[in-house]
């Protein structure tokens, strides 16, 4: 049976009784919601056994127990005392064991009031050239005790109305987040390659947006107001590839994700992604990511389907 993707808003769909109606109301208003792993009614939009995606960011820390986690075309075996980040529009899905326990977390960009040019947090710090997978932090024994005890005062505020709520949470998420920061180790770009971030960043967030509209670099660079020439050079000094390789890998990972995780048709495929040629979509894929679009459906649904 073809898998269906799901999109998901950012508050899971929870099941109160009506007398928590109003409650749950103004929970899912804040753009943040916590919960514990093992809490499988709050939980169930994570759980589900459909692949699905959020228009938040979400943190997954495991702290006992596993399970398979799938996330864009990556499989992981998840393993306690790691935190697994994904980014809005992320498709992800988990089947945990039944002994696991952990937190989940979820949060908006507006909630965590995050300045874009904000290098520091982890989301900024590695996400500017990474359009697929998911990072996957591990977490030292140090300092897990003190991540936990965040992670359990923001627990006890999201379950209550205390005065400045909101600021509270938003508080305690950003020293987590710089707590969790702290455990990344990012690859190192050299000072050579550091180039025109804001530019850069630019360029990734137009791709990111855009790219099932504009394939070619001057596209790109008439949006930006640059050359492409000097697009290519800006984004090769900081990612280590042209801006025509990132254009085209985004375009790939979308052609992936949907052959995965639907039952749509190459034409319908090729089409949603901006081609009128099914031959030149095939020539596309099959020249990019390295093997015909047909091998690649067929080997990603007999692993999707064994998890």
């Amino acid at each position: 049976m073809p898998k269906t993707i799901h999109c998901c808003s950012t508050q899971p769909a929870l099941t109160p009784s009506a007398g928590h109606a109003s409650l749950q109301g103004e929970k899912t208003n804040l753009s943040f919601e916590i919960y514990k792993l093992e809490d499988r009614s709050g939980g169930s939009h994570f759980v589900n056994s459909e692949p699905h995606q959020h228009n938040s960011f979400e943190l997954i820390w495991v702290l006992e127990g596993g399970g398979h986690y799938w996330v864009d075309n990556e499989q992981h075996e998840a393993a306690p005392n790691e935190v697994y980040c994904l980014t809005p529009g992320q498709l992800h899905m988990f089947k945990p064991n039944k002994n696991i326990k952990g937190y989940v977390i979820t949060f908006s960009h507006e909630f965590l009031l995050m300045p874009k040019e904000n290098a520091g947090l982890i989301f900024h710090s590695n996400s500017s050239h990474q359009l697929s997978g998911s990072t996957v932090i591990s977490l030292s024994e140090e300092v897990r005790t003190e991540m936990e005890d965040l992670v359990i005062k923001m627990l006890k505020e999201f379950d209550n109305f205390f005065l400045l709520r909101s600021e509270i949470l938003r508080g305690l998420l950003n020293i987590f987040m710089i707590y969790l920061t702290r455990q990344y180790r990012p690859v190192t770009v050299p000072p050579a390659r550091q180039g025109n971030k804001a530019l850069v960043n630019k360029f990734f967030s137009t791709v990111e947006k855009k790219y099932m509209v504009y394939k070619l670099v001057a596209e790109y660079a008439d949006e930006l107001a640059v050359t492409p020439n000097h697009l290519n050079e800006m984004v090769k000094k900081v990612s280590g590839f042209p801006a025509s390789h990132h254009i085209r890998q985004r375009v790939v990972l979308e052609a992936k994700r949907q052959a995965t995780y639907s039952g749509s048709s190459m034409k319908e495929i090729a089409y949603s992604l901006g081609f009128d040629d099914i031959a030149h979509f095939s020539k596309f894929f099959k020249n990019f990511s390295g093997r015909s679009f047909t091998d690649y459906k067929k080997e990603a649904m007999q692993q999707f389907l064994c998890i």
